[in-house]
């Protein structure tokens, strides 16, 4: 039995226009100690999967299907139960850095808050240890650094606080949604080899949702990649970049600029994403791709092996038609 396993994940939002299907019956497994790299362009339905793992969907959202960590199903617990496994064995870094931290409160009182409802530990004790915490994520001067506002640190260094906070528990797993989201690409890296190096230290697994492959390429252990709500293409990371054969992940890996591609123009898909209130009939990326044939309009492809590599993909055309 896998770390976490997720079986038929389905999530619906009722709203004045109608009901939009979020995820549409998504499966995956994470091992102990892996990386699991979600991908897709934004409204993929990556965001919403993990919420509905915590039980952070909003008010109008529901979630149907299996959840499992550890062997326990988590889906749709109630609140009183989902607060004893959040945070203390499953801890999640939100998009925004800017927004996530409360701009009226001091860093310490932020963090320290955390172990005080979660361990219920003295209020100078958690100060400690967050100090601590933000050692390990290498926030210079932690000691007096704790002290300040939201607003004295930059946007990489908020974005550290957020990861030492989420780690003050010592989860066994952490869910990195868009970590690098706003911050320049110097400082994309920095934060990609500090959840690369927390992930070896405490050995806990993470699950990285992005939009942006090269964020993944050698950050992760597994890829799934998702569009209008469904999984189009699973398995491990090294293969899929060198093995793609979904003409969405395709797609994908072409619109990655390269510093060897003289091209005057960056590569696109044509077309837009789905309507996900319209739930598109066959698969949803068939009006975009340029493979598509009568029956990817008309029918539903199943995920199917495609080598001995632990590789998937949801397919109506040929493999060898796609390479």
């Amino acid at each position: 039995m896998s770390f976490l396993e997720v079986n038929n994940l389905k999530v619906e939002f009722d709203t004045a226009d109608g009901i939009v299907s979020a995820v549409n019956n998504v499966s995956f497994s994470l091992d102990a100690g892996k990386i699991l790299a979600i991908v897709g362009e934004s409204g993929s339905g990556k965001s919403q999967t993990v919420f509905a793992m915590n039980g952070l969907l909003d008010h109008n959202g529901r979630a149907s299907g299996s959840v499992k960590f550890e062997g326990k199903e988590i889906l749709n617990l109630p609140s009183s139960e989902l607060n004893l496994i959040r945070a203390q064995k499953i801890a999640m870094i939100f998009q925004d850095p800017m927004t996530s931290l409360n701009p009226y409160v001091r860093v310490s009182e932020q963090m320290a808050e955390v172990l005080v409802h979660h361990k219920g530990i003295p209020k100078s004790d958690a100060i400690q240890q967050s100090i601590n915490m933000l050692d390990a994520v290498k926030i210079p001067d932690a000691k007096n650094r704790i002290m300040m506002y939201p607003h004295e640190f930059s946007g990489g260094m908020r974005q550290r606080v957020m990861i030492a906070m989420s780690l003050l528990c010592h989860p066994k797993l952490l869910i990195a949604d868009e970590p690098t989201t706003a911050l320049d690409v110097t400082v994309q890296a920095q934060i990609m080899q500090l959840l690369a190096d927390i992930q070896k230290e405490f050995g806990m697994s993470i699950i990285l949702i992005t939009h942006d492959l090269g964020v993944v390429a050698g950050n992760s252990d597994e890829m799934l990649v998702m569009y209008g709500g469904e999984v189009m293409e699973i398995g491990k990371t090294e293969h899929l970049y060198s093995n793609a054969t979904h003409p969405y992940t395709q797609g994908l890996m072409s619109a990655v600029p390269r510093l060897d591609d003289s091209a005057d123009r960056l590569v696109t898909i044509p077309g837009n994403p789905p309507n996900m209130m319209l739930t598109p009939v066959g698969c949803p990326f068939s009006p975009r791709c340029k493979f598509a044939n009568t029956t990817c309009s008309s029918q539903t492809p199943v995920l199917t092996k495609v080598d001995n590599n632990d590789h998937y993909r949801a397919c109506h055309v040929a493999v060898e038609d796609t390479l």
